[in-house]
């Protein structure tokens, strides 16, 4: 360092300044799309503790954005100049009560809340760029561990960990994420469940809401839901058919899946090689070419009045014989089967590579633990509940803000976006009637991207008179 220890001091003293300078143009743009107004509708809490909300979802958001994961980490607005920005902060405490006294009635509030703020997002911001034409809508669910006893609906439930499935006591989240092949994924709903519950309990209603969120915020083209075999079952399927929307999902490999590829012929056999390598969980390696074929199927024909026809896609790669280095040669090659149950209406291998996509969503679930997810931090269920519902709107306006600040951050992951556009140090000079500048760094390595959202969602100056 130039100074010498000795001549350097640090003093918390200038009540001008603020740590999230970026957090003006994400809570102007939640503003701009009626977040406030649209809490007042729809949020009606019984209990004392839930007045004013508006404020407080706001002061929630916005401590999410700027990388709060507890209640405790909402105290992350209150610094410096903050009180001066923005009006209306409230304490962690307040915070946390308010989310304790909600009930799930006021849960499915807020996920109508979500629901409706993506669709005017999507208005303000260019968040979802070749939707009309094709989308895909991504549904997985997520295990989040859980420590202890005390919170509710905690149970143990399956999870992979390193390609291994494992039983892990926590809670189970249900996303669902919009994208096209020129967006990120944004989050259509959120849905938590005790840690038990499988991965399709209530998949169907839930698969319903999401494609009419989707086609509401713009995808009123081609719309594929594709899920993984979790979700291979004749309701959710049968929501999709009755929704207009196409569907693509890993079949389970069942006797009767077994006996439909047993029946492709070797000339049906098609080869095909990966821009990227694949990681195969059961070889325990990358693979980089394999074959992939298609034959009609229909499923579910035990259910009365739910069959389905379909096209049934399969991938196999070869297995390699463990023992070929000691001299034990195959008699024959063996392979590995993947089975994709689709009406897609793409050709074999643009439909077997758009459902290998579907590992998007889990870009948005790292997303989420990396940031307001890595804790569940309540003892109440229907307080996580609606502090998920919340981290899937920060995450949305988190999008919006880097599609808005450029081409660079609308695909960025989140905690780059916080950190290039929202954790950016500023101090606040008042002059004239009612102005106020932040002053930022000279040289922000990032000053074009943050320019560009803060000039996207404040008014231009008024015209100077000559």
């Amino acid at each position: 360092m130039f100074h010498a220890a000795v001549n350097t001091h640090a003093v918390f003293d200038d009540e001008h300044m603020v740590a999230y300078a970026g957090l003006a143009s994400a809570m102007r743009l939640a503003e701009r799309c009626g977040l406030n107004g649209m809490v007042a509708e729809h949020v009606q809490v019984a209990d004392p503790l839930g007045v004013n909300a508006p404020r407080k979802v706001c002061s929630i958001v916005g401590g999410m954005l700027t990388g709060a994961d507890s209640i405790d980490d909402l105290d992350a607005l209150r610094h410096g100049g903050m009180d001066k920005l923005f009006d209306g902060i409230r304490a962690p405490s307040t915070l946390g009560s308010f989310l304790r006294c909600l009930r799930w009635g006021n849960v499915r509030q807020l996920e109508k809340v979500g629901r409706e703020l993506l669709v005017a997002l999507a208005a303000h911001a260019p968040l979802l760029p070749g939707a009309g034409t094709v989308a895909f809508l991504d549904v997985d669910s997520m295990q989040r561990r859980t420590y202890g006893y005390a919170k509710q609906g905690s149970g143990f439930g399956h999870t992979k960990i390193q390609g291994k499935s494992v039983l892990m006591r926590g809670l189970n989240t249900l996303i669902s994420t919009l994208s096209t092949p020129l967006a990120a994924p944004v989050i259509t709903g959120t849905r938590l469940r005790g840690g038990t519950a499988n991965s399709a309990r209530g998949a169907a209603s839930f698969a319903a809401e999401s494609i009419t969120t989707a086609r509401a915020a713009g995808a009123t083209g081609i719309l594929v839901m594709r899920g993984d075999s979790a979700f291979y079952n004749a309701a959710v399927l049968g929501t999709c058919r009755r929704g207009g929307v196409r569907f693509s999902v890993t079949a389970k490999m069942d006797p009767k899946i077994k006996a439909a590829i047993a029946a492709i012929p070797d000339s049906a056999w098609i080869s095909i090689e990966y821009p990227n390598a694949v990681f195969d969980e059961q070889a325990g390696g990358w693979v980089s070419n394999a074959q992939i074929a298609e034959v009609g199927y229909t499923a579910f024909t035990s259910k009365k009045g739910q069959a389905i026809t379909a096209r049934l896609i399969v991938r196999r790669v070869k297995r390699f014989n463990e023992r070929a280095e000691r001299g034990q040669d195959e008699l024959f090659p063996l392979y590995r089967y993947h089975a994709i149950f689709t009406d897609s209406p793409f050709d074999l291998v643009q439909a077997e590579g758009q459902h290998r996509d579907h590992a998007i969503v889990e870009q948005v679930n790292a997303d989420l633990v990396d940031g307001p997810l890595a804790h569940l931090p309540s003892g109440i269920f229907t307080a996580n509940a609606a502090w998920l519902t919340l981290a899937a709107i920060a995450h949305n306006l988190l999008r919006a803000l880097g599609c808005l600040a450029g081409p660079v951050h609308a695909k960025a992951r989140g905690a780059t976006v916080r950190r290039h556009l929202i954790a950016v140090p500023a101090r606040l000079a008042r002059h004239g009637r009612g102005h106020l500048t932040l002053h930022l760094p000279e040289h922000w390595r990032w000053q074009r991207a943050w320019a560009n959202a803060f000039d996207a969602v404040h008014d231009p100056p008024p015209a100077r008179v000559a």
